[in-house]
This record gives structure tokens, sequence and C-alpha cells, in this order.
């Protein structure tokens, strides 16, 4: 039915009602002084005179007092002023509708109003009289449709929404909400237009199943504004039929508004030629909640849809951050494949496209002069730009969505022209999206794991510069993890030995450390008969790096090291003699905060170490050991020193080692190890649906 489109009539009680409210809010000298410790019932009578809002005006503005003290006395006036929850309510919304106030206390009276009626699931609200109810709903309608302030009109917005949903919820009704928004969004102005239009928005999963049987009329009215000749009412249908498409339970009700998709995009086509890549970026968000949630719903349009994100993606003279939501746009869709499976894979031309954007991205990075003597990790990702980190991101995603068949060949038609350029950055993207992809493209890789790291065993021999080489090492090292342990048993005799070179890089202290780090990788999945006929040389480079002077490097080779030791095991009993005293050298002299890092892998290292060589072994000098490790951690550790986790760990492997002869250190060790496991944990992780929807709880 059509009619619920129309304007609603005034009836007499609205008009009435409507000049009580204007007429109570004429102003008269009144005063409270807020600063008093204790208000009276004539302070309070006089703050909810209806007759008069100049004391409530001055409450509101006590309540944003840089004074302390007359502010908290403020907040407890209102919260006193909440006993009469009839009066309370009426203020706020005489203050909120007095077109002569201040548009400051307006708008604090929007915010307090929202504040009030949405507490405790809208208690207030609900214990409302009915003829206050009837008033505040009928003057919140008013002041959407008269209100000339934008800041006032979306409190406002956003205050029918909270109270209608809270309506909604108690199964309580307001006859007069939906005529009044299809009456403005048919017949109103573009201010009120779009307000409607965001309601509409926000309210669709209350609203949305009600007005299936109004769906026809529904999209007549989203198509007319989508062609709206004002950008912001453009938006808000954009966001209104994103919103809808998203509520609707019924896939068939969903796709009676695919057709519209054309103008949705052409907004979001109309803000960029316009150059407003805010409202871009708006639409582009939008589109990523369409696609999150229902994929199929851009299939009829799909080509036209890629090719216009894909441009935006391209576009090297748009923002980045539009840039990045087109990718995620065209990423999201790729990993819908249990629900849209396929889809993406037959737009043509679009996995080399997407690709060769990602490589790009990977181009947004310089040679920071810091990067190369950093010794931090957390300054590893030094001249790397925004972009940067989106295209390793994204290509790690669609390598894994669409798998090595789609993703291998797309890589293979850019490799060669970009390991070979004279442009150090297309050298090092090529490396980069290399690692990147392997672990979605695992099986394809593992079919020829040589050729796999050719690329990055070439410019590790050979590239001049140091962050293409150390880009080669990342891509060793990620493949060693990805392709393991068949990279290990087929390519041992080249990726090892070309790792162990990389270390006596001495100018490039970074890509030292980087392939001592590597090796790691290379040692976990590696068969221990792989791993043999190379100790006596990875020993000797892991032992020569121990001495050098940057920490960054050190702190690698004791990392190498304890992971060669682990690999090792018993044949690590040859190295013993020679690594213990390096350990506890650093033990007992590496002193300071910086060298906290450095303090805590020499106690990894040496505990399994001694794990290695075995109980026989290491008991000759657990003593002195376990003295040292007592007497580091009696000095105690700061809050946030990450020494403690690593002295638990090795306090673990030490009993584990020596059996029994770790018995007269359990009364040392057992009270940090009781007070770690009283600590709140810093991530929780929850079965779905469990106290909420988030799966993973951060603090």
């Amino acid at each position: 039915s059509r009619t619920t489109a129309r304007r609603p009539k005034r009836t007499h009680a609205h008009v009435c009602a409507r000049s009580k409210v204007r007429h109570r809010a004429q102003r008269a000298v009144v005063d409270v002084d807020c600063t008093k410790d204790h208000f009276s019932a004539m302070d309070l009578a006089a703050i909810l005179n209806p007759n008069s809002i100049d004391a409530f005006t001055h409450l509101l503005s006590g309540l944003s007092s840089a004074d302390n003290e007359q502010r908290e006395q403020c907040e407890r006036v209102f919260e006193s002023a909440k006993a009469d929850g009839n009066g309370l309510a009426m203020q706020l919304v005489r203050v909120l509708r007095f077109n002569g106030g201040e548009t400051r206390a307006r708008e604090t009276a929007a915010v307090l109003a929202r504040r009030v009626f949405t507490a405790d699931n809208g208690a207030l609200f609900a214990a409302l009289a009915q003829n206050t109810q009837d008033v505040v709903k009928s003057e919140l309608l008013n002041a959407l449709k008269e209100e000339s302030e934008v800041k006032i009109t979306r409190k406002v917005c956003d205050l029918i929404c909270e109270v209608a949903a809270g309506l909604m919820e108690r199964d309580e009704r307001w006859n007069e909400l939906l005529p009044f928004m299809f009456g403005a969004v048919s017949e109103g102005g573009d201010r009120l237009k779009e307000s409607a239009l965001n309601i509409f928005a926000q309210l669709s999963g209350y609203i949305g199943e009600s007005l299936v049987p109004q769906i026809a009329t529904l999209h007549g009215i989203l198509n007319a504004c989508l062609s709206s000749a004002d950008m912001p009412v453009r938006v808000a249908a954009l966001r209104a039929c994103c919103a809808f498409v998203e509520a609707l339970e019924n896939p068939s009700d969903c796709m009676k508004f695919q057709d519209l998709l054309p103008a949705m995009l052409q907004t979001l086509v109309a803000a960029l030629q316009g150059q407003d890549e805010n409202t871009a970026q708006e639409a582009l968000g939008l589109f990523i909640e369409l696609a999150e949630t229902d994929p199929r719903f851009v299939r009829n349009h799909l080509t036209q849809m890629v090719e216009t994100m894909l441009s935006i993606a391209e576009h090297a003279d748009l923002e980045d951050g539009t840039r990045t939501l087109a990718t995620e746009f065209l990423v999201t869709l790729t990993e819908a494949r249990d629900r849209a499976p396929g889809m993406m894979r037959k737009v043509p031309n679009f996995v080399q496209r997407l690709y060769n954007c990602l490589v790009t991205f990977l181009l947004d990075i310089e040679d920071d002069e810091d990067w190369h003597t950093a010794e931090n990790e957390e300054d590893g990702g030094l001249g790397q730009g925004d972009l940067y980190e989106v295209g390793q991101e994204c290509l790690d995603r669609i390598a894994i969505a669409l798998g090595p068949n789609t993703v291998l060949p797309a890589c293979a038609q850019t490799m060669p022209a970009l390991i070979g350029d004279a442009d150090w950055k297309k050298r090092h993207a090529a490396l980069i999206a290399l690692s990147q992809i392997a672990e979605g493209c695992v099986k394809g890789m593992k079919k020829d794991v040589v050729g796999a790291v050719q690329p990055c065993l070439h410019a590790l021999a050979t590239d001049p510069h140091p962050r293409v080489r150390w880009a080669a090492i990342n891509g060793l090292g990620q493949m060693c993890t990805d392709l393991g342990p068949r990279l290990q048993e087929k390519a041992h005799t080249t990726v090892l030995p070309a790792l162990l070179s990389a270390m006596d890089d001495a100018k490039n202290p970074r890509c030292q450390a980087h392939a001592a780090a590597a090796t790691v990788n290379f040692s976990e999945d590696c068969p221990p008969e792989c791993m043999q006929p190379y100790l006596d040389s990875l020993m000797n480079k892991l032992l020569t790096l121990l001495q050098a002077g940057n920490k960054s490097v050190q702190e690698a080779a004791l990392t190498a090291l304890a992971s060669t030791a682990d690999n090792a095991q018993e044949s690590f009993v040859k190295y013993y003699d020679v690594v213990l005293p390096y350990l506890k050298n650093i033990l007992i002299n590496a002193n300071g905060s910086e060298y906290r890092m450095l303090r805590a892998k020499a106690v990894e290292c040496i505990s399994l170490v001694g794990m290695a060589v075995g109980r026989t072994r290491f008991s000759q000098d657990a003593r002195e050991v376990m003295n040292l490790l007592m007497q580091l951690q009696s000095g105690g550790f700061e809050d946030d020193d990450q020494t403690v986790q690593y002295m638990l760990q090795a306090w673990t492997r030490l009993c584990k080692c020596l059996g029994d002869e770790f018995i007269p250190y359990l009364d040392f060790v057992m009270g940090p190890l009781l007070k770690s496991a009283n600590l709140k944990p810093d991530v929780i992780v929850k079965k779905r649906g469990e106290e909420g929807e988030e799966e993973e709880e951060e603090e």
C-alpha cells in the first residue's frame, strides 16, 4: 500500500502538545547556584520548572564546566533530577526545541536525552507517563523537520533511532514514525530526506522484515534518492540500501534491490569525480560491509563492480586510504569462496590485475638510512609506507583464498621483469610478493621447491642492494617454514650455504641478523641428517656473530644457536664446552635495560642446550647455571620485561632435563610460577556466540 508514504496529518492533540512545549519554553529569570554542596527541593523544582528553562540551561552549562568541583556537583544534581523522569524528559525536550537557545545547550540536551533514555535498557523512558512519551516522540519528529543546525539534526537522528529501537525491543509501538519517514523521503527537502534515510539505515535491523510488504515502495524511493543532485542524500540512500540488504533474511527479498547496484556504484564514482574522497571512503566502507554480508548480491553486476574498484585501487593520484578500501572490497569478495565459489576467478584478467596492483603497493618504500643500523625489532619497518603493509597482507590473503593454480601464474607473469629491473624497489617487491604468497601456494610450490627458491638464491648471491638481499633472506626463511620439510630435504645443499654466506655480510648487520634468524626457520622442520653436514660451519658463524657489536645480530645468533641445539640434540655435545662460556658471560655481563632481550634469549638458549646434551653432561654445570639464573631472577624484573616469560619456560626445560636434581630449586622457582599462573591473560579466546559475538578479546 502506498498510503504510508503520505505526510501524516497533524491532529488537534499534536498541535496542542507542540504549542504547549513552545509556550513552556519561554524564558524567565530564575537562577540556581550549582556550587552549593546541597540542593533543596526548591532548587530541583526551579530546575524542572515547566514554565522556565533558565535554571535547567544553567545546570547543563555546569555539566561541562572546567571547574571539577562545580561539574561534579552539577552531575549530582542532574542525577537527582532523574527521580522526576517526566519533568526531566520535558525539560530536555524544551531546551532542544528552543530555537532562541544557545547551540551548545541544545546539543547538550540532545546528547543527555539520548543517554538518559537509553540507560538501563531504556528504563527511564519506559517509566514515563504515556502523555510524556507522546510529547517527546512528537517533538523529536518536529525537531527533525524544523531544525536548522546540522550538528543538532544529526544528534536528533541518533536520539530518534535510540528511542525507536528501545520501543521495538520492548514490543511497544511508535505509530507515527514510519509514515513520517516515508513522507520525509518522498516529499521533504534534501536535509530531511538525508535524515530520514539515515534513520531507515540505523533501524533496518528492527524494521527490515516489517517493510517486506512495502519493498516496491521502498525500492522506488531509494532509486529516486540515489539519483538525487544532492550528494549527502545519495550517500544516505546508499547507506540505507546496504543496511536493508544486510537486514533482510530472505535472499529473494534482498535480490529485489540488486538492480540498484549501478546507481549505488555511481554514487561512489560521483564522489570521486567531485574530489570528495571522504565521502568516497565512506561509500567504499559500505560496499565492503555488503561484500562481507552477502557477496552474491553483486554477482549480476560483478564485472562493473570489479572494474570500478580495480580502477580506484590502481589510481596513483588518489589517497592511500581510498585505494586501500577499494582493494579491501576486492579481497573480501575473493575470500568469499564458500558463499560464492569461483565467482572472482571468472572475471576476465581480475587476478592478474589485482596481483599487479598489490605488487605496486609494495613499491611504497624508501631506503631509510636508519633501517640499516636499526637494532630493535620494532624498527624493522622503517621506510615502509601504509600501502606497503596493505600489499603484504592482501597478497597473503588472496593466495590463501585463490590457491596456487590461480596465483602462481600471475606471479610467474611478472617475476622476470621485476627481478631484472634496475629499480631496487621492484626487485625487492618481487621477492616480498613471493614470500607472501608461499603459504597459500604451498601445494604448487612443493612440486618444485628448488625452482621456488631460485629467485631468492639468485638475488642473495648477486644483488648489490642490501634491502633486496634482506628480502631474499626473508623469502628463504618464509619458504623454509611454509614448504618444509620438503624444501630442507630437496634444497638444503643450496639454501643453508646461502644463509651461511649472508652471515659474513658484516657491512650490513640487518642482513646478518636476518640470515641467522632464517636458519631457525630452516632447522625447525629440517631432518637432523640434512642439518648434520653443516653444523661445524653454522656453529662457527654463530659464535662469531655472538661477538659482534650489533645487539640485533647477537640476539638473532642466540635464537639460531638455541634452535640448532634443539635440532642436533645429543650431537650438540661436540660444541657444548665452547658455547656454554659464551652464554654464561652474557648472563653475567649483559646489564642494563637495553640488553634485556639479549639476556632473555641467553636464558632460552642455555635451557635448550641443557636439554639437547642431556642430564649427564649438563649436570656438571647445572649448579653454576642455576645460581646465575636465580641471581638474575632475584634482581627483579620490570613489568614490560619479557625475560620473565623466558625464565618460566627455561625453568620448565631445566626441570625436565635435571629430573630429581631440580628438587632443591623448587622453593625458589614455584613462587614466580604460581604468580604467573594468577596473571590475567592478555588474550581470551572464546567460542563463537559465548558472551557476545567476539571470538577474541584483546586487553
